[in-house]
């Protein structure tokens, strides 16, 4: 359900830009979701969809590039991304790891007219 009120913000995030550039119709927004981020873009599509009725935004598309966990091991600063569930260092085989990415959620860019 966390997906209602972060497509709110794209959305308004996405108006304001198409109205700082002039323009009349936002036709494609290029979003990256990290694959940690927890947001499902179906979802978000789905409440784009509703929440985009009669705004510059209707009708527009989204694109979705998806982002993968990167890890970085504490113990011998390797970085990977992790197979399955398997969060263990492949060169260490140390448990210690830190997330350094995959937890994106953001407009990449926008095409408008």
């Amino acid at each position: 359900m966390h997906e209602f009120g972060i497509t709110e913000s794209i959305i308004k995030i996405a108006l304001d830009k198409a109205n700082e550039a002039q323009a009349s119709k936002i036709s494609q927004i290029n979003l990256v979701v990290g694959e940690l981020s927890g947001f499902v873009p179906d979802c978000i599509q789905f409440y784009f969809n509703f929440l985009s009725k009669d705004t510059t935004a209707e009708k527009a598309t989204l694109h979705f590039e998806l982002i993968p966990a990167q890890l970085r091991c504490r113990d011998c600063s390797a970085i990977f991304q992790p197979e399955n569930s398997e969060w263990n260092c492949p060169e260490c085989h140390g448990q210690s790891v830190e997330i350094i990415g995959g937890r994106d959620l953001y407009i990449e860019s926008m095409e408008v007219e």
